[in-house]
């Protein structure tokens, strides 16, 4: 398994820095008040890729950290579960305590 990842991220990156090499071109970027940015066109989708990679994270991770809470809360559940149904077995294979006899 480890091979066929290592074989697929090496044929990634062999497609991405072809595209690089293709695509030198340069281009303009404006965005609002900002003055142009000229840089390859590789470089410029590459950004917006990892910037777009950046945001889908962060809006993943409030439901993640949800998600995470709720295992914990459910695995203290269980194994309080546990420890009270091996407390019950334990006290169904213990022999029956004797009536106390009292002296008078």
């Amino acid at each position: 398994m480890k091979l066929i990842s290592r074989l697929l991220a090496l044929c990634l990156f062999a497609v991405f820095f072809i595209f690089a090499l293709k695509n030198s071109q340069i281009v303009e970027l404006h965005f609002l008040l900002i003055p142009p940015i000229t840089s390859p066109l590789a470089l410029v989708l590459l950004g917006f890729f990892g910037a777009g990679a950046l945001l889908g994270v962060i809006a993943m991770s409030p439901t993640v950290f949800r998600h995470r809470r709720e295992l914990t809360r459910h695995k203290k559940t269980i194994n309080a579960l546990q420890k009270e149904s091996e407390a019950q077995q334990q006290a169904r294979n213990q022999p029956p305590q004797p009536d106390s006899v009292s002296n008078q």
